[in-house]
């Protein structure tokens, strides 16, 4: 059996590790100036914790938005804890990261999307499989020629 590296899983498992971060911030000093989030999260997943009259109205996902008020928000390693506002009634909710889908901050245009992933589909590249070729085979030539490095003398600005 050869070992590969599932670079995909990698790279999500870091942009869930940037929310967590960044809530572990919004948690100890609040949200600054115009940030705010929406956070679209699976509902059937078995570890979301939501009022049972939220999970009736949105039995596939929910998107929520972390802005003006939010309470209790408690970060740990596997997800977040919020109390947000629904029509004038705080609800508390349970999040885990591996249940977002996506992550936007619309006031500075981020966003981060998460693919969901069956096991069976997942098909991870064997490095054994990239053929092996010299290093300049593999870059493409240019097409100008390089030019020679021009040495300017900085004396010409120099104030007298």
């Amino acid at each position: 059996m050869t070992r590969s590296i599932d670079y995909g899983q990698l790279m999500q498992s870091a942009m869930r590790g940037l929310i967590q971060n960044l809530l572990i911030d919004i948690a100890e000093n609040g949200l600054p100036g115009e940030h705010h989030f929406f956070i679209t999260f699976d509902t059937e997943h078995p570890d979301v914790e939501i009022a049972d009259w939220l999970s009736d109205r949105y039995p596939d996902e929910m998107t929520v938005v972390m802005q003006h008020w939010f309470d209790n928000l408690v970060v740990t390693d596997e997800g977040f804890s919020v109390t947000l506002n629904f029509g004038d009634a705080p609800e508390p909710l349970y999040i885990p990261y591996d249940a977002i889908s996506t992550f936007v901050d619309p006031s500075v245009e981020f966003g981060l999307r998460f693919e969901a992933q069956e096991d069976d589909e997942i098909e991870d590249i064997d490095v054994t499989e990239i053929p092996e070729a010299p290093m300049e085979e593999m870059v493409e030539p240019a097409d100008e020629p390089a030019k020679e490095a021009e040495v300017v003398s900085l004396d010409a600005f120099r104030k007298s």
